[in-house]
């Protein structure tokens, strides 16, 4: 069975399917399909993560580009938001060869339209152009793409033409840049922005970071590393950093919606798009004139940011749980004479909220683990149900969302209030708690997320969430 499929973000997949006719295949599809559009630029930017794959992929997708008669750039190795950026200064498609965390046997193409990521009605556009992934018979002759190499010069250039040089002065900072396709461009953005920028644990293998499900390993050389008391930070990001990870100087890694929150905050957004996923404290601790929640994934995110715009909100972003920040529109930074303007980049990025992280608390006078305290963000905890078949998970979803089954399922834990149907059913219970159940979009998972005062109860109301599911759905079958 081909594991190719599109998800919350791009098409993922295991390496051994996307090599060769399929990745030209989906390439094809998406330049005979969303690039065809009238007035549309016959050319197309192309980056990869660091991988072992993507450098073959990245050049079979210029191969597809030549065969459909568009110029292909070759970006190289560079930042996601970074490709997505120059592809809004060309007016050009964009293709980044990325499996952002997935381990190194899997990869994936994110597809760009000149003003953002594309739709999901361009995803339906692609499946409805694509090919024959299967088709035995050999591809064209591999035609080069032209270098660009100065496209992440132009990446680096957004934040230091924008933030004043001294604003990261006085702090110093572990940069875990393992295989993170910024890992550089980190080192080279906080020194310049006045940090004392230390480089750890440099990696020439792919490293799977997850900004949301951290595995014990990062966990544990991320408190080894801050042990030694000599950082007020560290920071790192996934494989095509378009997902940040931001740790205090105790260890502690910092939620991605936390990090959301914070660069919000800094940014003076009056209008925040998240997914139902992002935790309750962006309503009670935000103090923004609107929060709008939405499905899970980066589309319905920036559909949202769309809607709040011609609902006239004056400054937009939207992040999501993973910590991937995305500028809905151009901000004002800074102070007086010094203010400048950060132009609007409608997609995730990692390298926002970190700077913005870091510069809050800098300018708050305050450790990172103070500047959250302050917030009363909560704790929180997920996990997942594997080997659940979508139509089991979606029948225990619909018992749900009728209240008499609802309010009976839930007695052992509380009073339910407050029903989100959109992604699954996520329901508030007494205590400022929430419980959230929805199937996986990527895998045959259902998956429960709590809110709670205490990483304890969170943690307790997840573990009785999935064996309470379980059961359910064991009753109906």
């Amino acid at each position: 069975m081909n594991s190719l499929k599109f998800g919350t973000s791009g098409l993922r997949g295991l390496v051994t399917d996307l090599t060769g006719r399929p990745s030209f295949a989906y390439a094809a599809a998406f330049f005979a399909s969303v690039g065809a559009e009238p007035g549309m630029r016959r050319e197309v930017v192309i980056g990869r993560d660091l991988r072992a794959s993507s450098a073959g992929i990245a050049a079979t997708v210029a191969t597809a580009a030549a065969a459909a008669g568009l110029t292909a750039i070759d970006c190289g190795p560079l930042p996601t938001p970074a490709l997505a950026l120059e592809a809004a200064r060309r007016g050009s498609l964009a293709v980044m060869v990325t499996g952002s965390h997935i381990p190194d046997d899997r990869n994936g193409l994110k597809f760009y339209r000149p003003d953002g990521e594309i739709t999901k009605a361009d995803e339906a556009a692609i499946l409805g152009a694509l090919g024959d992934i299967a088709d035995p018979a050999p591809l064209p002759a591999a035609v080069p793409a032209e270098p660009e190499p100065d496209a992440i010069a132009r990446y680096r250039r957004r934040y230091l033409d924008v933030l004043a040089p001294d604003i990261l002065a006085g702090l110093t900072i572990a940069v875990y840049q393992q295989s993170s396709v910024a890992r550089d461009v980190l080192v080279d953005v906080l020194s310049a922005l006045g940090a004392d920028a230390v480089p750890i644990g440099r990696s020439e293998t792919f490293v799977p970071i997850d900004t949301e499900a951290h595995r014990p390993q990062d966990v544990a050389f991320i408190r080894e590393a801050m042990a030694s008391g000599a950082f007020d930070a560290l920071v790192t990001t996934d494989g095509d950093a378009d997902r940040p990870l931001v740790a205090d100087a105790r260890g502690r890694i910092l939620r991605g919606d936390v990090l959301g929150l914070i660069t919000a905050r800094y940014l003076g957004a009056d209008a925040v798009v998240v997914p139902v996923t992002a935790g309750s404290a962006i309503e009670r601790a935000g103090g923004f004139r609107r929060v709008l929640r939405t499905r899970v994934g980066s589309p319905f995110v920036i559909a949202g940011m769309e809607r709040a715009a011609r609902d006239g909100a004056r400054i937009v972003c939207g992040f999501e749980a993973n910590g991937g920040f995305l500028a809905g529109s151009d901000s004002p930074v800074g102070d007086g004479a010094g203010r400048k303007v950060l132009p609007a980049l409608p997609t995730r990025d990692a390298v926002l909220p970190i700077l913005a992280t870091l510069a809050a608390a800098r300018q708050a006078g305050l450790p990172l683990a103070d500047l959250v305290a302050a917030l009363d963000v909560g704790e929180t905890a997920s996990d997942r149900l594997p080997d659940t078949p979508s139509e089991r998970s979606g029948a225990f979803l619909r018992r749900l969302a009728e209240e008499a089954f609802r309010r009976d399922f839930l007695r052992p834990v509380g009073q339910p209030h407050g029903v989100d149907e959109q992604d699954g059913v996520r329901i508030g219970l007494d205590g400022d708690r929430t419980i959230h159940f929805r199937a996986s979009g990527n895998a045959p998972e259902l998956r429960c997320y709590a809110e709670a005062k205490s990483a304890r109860d969170a943690e307790e109301l997840v573990r009785w969430g999935l064996a309470a599911a379980a059961a359910a759905m064991d009753r109906t079958a």
